[in-house]
């Protein structure tokens, strides 16, 4: 068999033979909800869980620095974890495939992580857990982003772009919604999204028609190549580069926006630590409404125009206006309004960006790798962020208008990267 994948007619799920070229929407909704449930591991204790258990374990004056740590340790693993699982990903001659026994493995071993954090007793333990998770949830990770560019046609990649695009703000409103039902029990809030999430991703895994590599077509493996997991040239591909460019900076600002959400409703608006759950659950809502109105609609517009530079440069325009509005605001009204005005740029950006960097890869033999280094742009922002956000704070007093003003100069940022890119319109 070739290194390729499965035969035309076990190209993807829900796919009529007769049109081997395009994936069906019964691999497409799977697909969806796999991304879902991988998103539903990461943020559901990244949006509430994970900041309220440090709170607890520390005090409140302690929680940011403690927090700080906890993220951004893990962000920092799982930079390194995530284009090495991609490379391992790309040379897996597994009878069961070559994306299926990571997304599988990934699973498990972070679950047995947010279990450790759940009851963890200091912030020692729930740091080794938070570790634990972020490197094993990017080996589901790496292998579920490589399947849009082993079984997804380039005709075809904004519409299912979009459609992965809506993963985010599910898993978020599910996420946020689950902890705020389950506020009564630290072990359940951990334990239920977690739980929720892993059934989602191994149902795709069971019914996946994965590509298999076959033992000549493997990749070289040397310390070389181990090196080059982490790196695409900007010289040979200035346009990745570019891309990854804008993902880093767009990610940053929603990484500020998110990791110290929670802290904003508490010092800044005023909320007790009962109401912030309900508060981060209706502003995910509020995000999530316009993200999932406006995901689909832009990346088949995408599709059917040939365009992709202009709809990202709008998006991380708008989602730095959203980031304005939320540094300014000193009432839960405000928050919500902000966090809808950026459902719709982030609804726009993650709807096409994925699309845009599959279509700037060079190497299909290396998707996995690459994506995997583009990954890092997704992650490195969150160690960054906590990493930085104290000393912002200091210089600001204390006051999360700042850091939110600063993240919102990220998202423009973001915008002026895309516009070097030359070889996508």
């Amino acid at each position: 068999m070739s290194g390729t994948a499965h035969s035309d007619d076990d190209r993807a799920l829900g796919t009529d033979s007769a049109q081997p070229s395009r994936v069906g929407w019964g691999f497409i909704a799977l697909y969806a909800l796999s991304y879902t449930g991988g998103s539903l591991l990461f943020l559901a204790p990244l949006l509430v869980s994970l900041a309220l258990k440090v709170r607890d374990l520390v005090g409140a004056d302690a929680a940011p620095g403690n927090l700080a740590l906890v993220a951004g340790t893990g962000s920092l693993l799982s930079i390194i974890a995530n284009p090495v699982f991609g490379r391992l990903s790309d040379r897996t001659t597994s009878r069961w495939g070559m994306r299926r026994p990571w997304m599988v493995t990934g699973v498990a071993v972070g679950a047995l992580g947010t279990m450790v954090v759940a009851t963890a007793q200091n912030v020692g333990t729930v740091l080794v857990g938070w570790c634990l998770c972020q490197i094993f949830f990017n080996a589901t990770l790496a292998a579920q982003t490589a399947i849009l560019a082993d079984q997804v046609p380039t005709g075809q990649r904004g519409v299912v772009s979009g459609v992965l695009g809506l993963a985010v703000p599910a898993a978020s409103v599910t996420g946020t919604y689950l902890v705020q039902l389950l506020d009564h029990s630290t072990l359940l809030m951990f334990a239920v999204p977690c739980a929720v999430g892993g059934a989602a991703v191994l149902l795709f895994v069971w019914r996946l028609p994965d590509r298999r590599l076959d033992e000549t077509d493997k990749p070289p493996w040397s310390l070389r190549e181990l090196a080059a997991t982490f790196y695409v040239s900007p010289r040979s591909n200035p346009d990745f580069a570019w891309a990854f460019l804008s993902r880093f900076l767009l990610v940053t600002a929603y990484a500020f926006l998110v990791t110290f959400q929670t802290f904003f409703l508490l010092e800044q608006v005023g909320s007790t630590e009962d109401e912030v759950p309900r508060q981060v659950y209706l502003g995910t809502v509020a995000q999530s409404v316009a993200l999932v109105t406006i995901a689909p609609i832009a990346g088949r517009i995408s599709d059917r125009v040939g365009r992709r530079k202009v709809f990202v440069i709008a998006a991380a325009v708008i989602y730095a206006c959203a980031l304005f509005v939320i540094a300014g605001s000193t009432s839960v009204d405000g928050y919500l309004v902000g966090m809808a005005i950026g459902g719709v740029g982030f609804g726009i950006y993650i709807a096409i960006d994925l699309a845009l960097v599959v279509d700037v890869l060079t190497d299909p033999h290396t998707a996995a790798k690459d994506l995997g280094v583009l990954n890092i742009a997704g992650a490195l922002p969150f160690a960054l962020a906590p990493a930085v956000a104290p000393g912002l704070l200091a210089l600001g007093d204390g006051s999360y208008a700042v850091l939110y003003a600063v993240a919102g100069a990220c998202a423009l940022g973001g915008a002026l990267a895309v516009a070097p890119i030359k070889n996508v319109r």
